[in-house]
């Protein structure tokens, strides 16, 4: 399947006022989780900009430090995914728990980034631009387009980079993924 870029959404779209935030529903985890990948989805090419200009802030104050933490990060997280899919209890881990998984991943980059170098390029080159992505994400409503956008994605007719990351993480919708299965056995 051939990967899209999802396009960029306006900026009144993505900050439009504090009518479009509200506090996430604590109770409900997966109500939670639900308005968090849907969010990543959507606006993933207006966060992929954000942390750009965060990342090339820091990267342009100091390139060898910032090109290392990315360096660990990548291979933390390919690692933690890696081990994830050969070892059932890590799979359960990281289904029920995506949050306790990613930052299982920063903490262990962490400590190899403040081991081989300069943590505060860890913590504002590439945690900041995650904690936000994360925290608009959490605190955004969603809207029609959203939730459609995410169903085209979530059933195979579109597939982005953020879709690939998610899946990794295991976390898009089940009933998402059970109607893709269907599609995909009705096409052979």
């Amino acid at each position: 399947m051939e990967v899209q870029v999802a396009p960029l959404r306006a900026w009144d779209d993505f900050f439009p006022g504090s009518d479009r935030f509200a506090l996430p529903d604590l109770k409900d985890i997966s109500k939670w989780n639900n308005r968090v990948v849907s969010n990543l989805l959507y606006y993933q090419t207006n966060y992929l900009m954000v942390a750009a200009a965060l990342v090339s802030i820091v990267g342009f104050l100091s390139p060898l430090n910032m090109l290392i933490g990315g360096t660990v990060v990548v291979l933390v997280f390919l690692g933690f995914v890696w081990m994830s899919h050969n070892k059932d209890v890590l799979r359960k881990l990281k289904k029920q728990y995506p949050t306790t998984f990613v930052v299982a991943i920063m903490l262990s980059s962490y400590f190899l980034i403040s081991y081989l170098g300069d943590v505060m390029v860890f913590m504002f080159g590439i945690t900041l631009p995650l904690l936000l992505m994360f925290v608009h994400a959490s605190l955004r409503l969603r809207n029609i387009q959203n939730k459609l956008q995410n169903k085209m994605e979530g059933i195979g007719l579109k597939k982005t980079p953020m879709g690939f990351i998610l899946d990794a993480l295991e976390q898009q919708e089940d009933s998402i993924n059970k109607l893709a299965d269907y599609i995909s056995k009705v096409k052979e």
